[in-house]
């Protein structure tokens, strides 16, 4: 197989929920975050891992880990990815995959053919800031995705990064009416923007974090806070 994986995490016990596992990383993805923190990653110009070096990492790895976390940049990508998850768990692992939801045709197919364990995915903006957020108009497409997992039973997380000189508190509330509206009742991920040496777009400052107080509660799903 010929893929746009260009790094491993060999273990993990974060990225996957109650799972010892480890990190494919696919380079390539279909939004331009100002605030992505990995823009070689995600303009897919770093090295790739040759088939046979993965193969045999995950032959290796049988037995040690649970699962196989898809993620990078956006997996949903590579044409191989379907055929790349049946290989991986006719080896006995797990599989999750982390997406923004904008190929729900990708994420209709493998909830049909019951390829994934668990999803991780990405609620970027509000409609009306989505394409300031990821530089991409599709939201219709991410909401499809986010429709189709409130209806199916893998379970799944939501994760919202947030840099407050880009969204507030109002931008959140809106987004998490829209959680309730479609009966998500999982976990909700909010992630304050942590600096890095390089973003993929220019940013403002981040004069403060967001006021976790501010927001309501949700009798419907759980709010976890990262970096706050």
């Amino acid at each position: 197989m010929k893929l746009p994986i260009c790094d491993i995490t060999s273990f993990t016990l974060q990225d996957f929920p109650n799972h010892t596992a480890c990190i494919l990383w696919f380079g390539g993805c279909n939004m331009r975050c100002s605030y992505c923190h990995n823009p070689e990653l995600v303009l897919g110009k770093k090295k790739l891992l040759p088939w046979q070096d993965i193969q045999q990492f995950l032959k290796e790895r049988q037995k040690l880990l649970d699962g196989v976390v898809f993620s990078g940049g956006e997996c949903t990508l590579s044409p191989e990815l379907p055929e790349l998850i049946k290989y991986v768990r006719e080896l006995g692992y797990k599989v999750k995959l982390d997406t923004n939801g904008l190929r729900p045709e990708i994420l209709d197919l493998l909830l049909t053919d019951q390829q994934l364990d668990y999803v991780a995915l990405d609620y970027k903006a509000p409609r009306d800031k989505f394409k300031e957020i990821t530089g991409k108009s599709q939201f219709d497409m991410f909401r499809k995705s986010l429709e189709m997992l409130c209806t199916n039973d893998v379970p799944f997380e939501v994760r919202t990064t947030v840099h407050t000189g880009l969204m507030d508190e109002k931008d959140i509330k809106v987004i998490m009416a829209d959680l309730e509206h479609l009966g998500f009742n999982g976990n909700y991920y909010l992630q304050n923007f942590q600096p890095a040496p390089s973003t993929l777009r220019p940013l403002p400052e981040q004069l403060r974090k967001l006021d976790i107080h501010a927001l309501p509660s949700s009798k419907a799903f759980t709010v976890h806070t990262r970096n706050f």
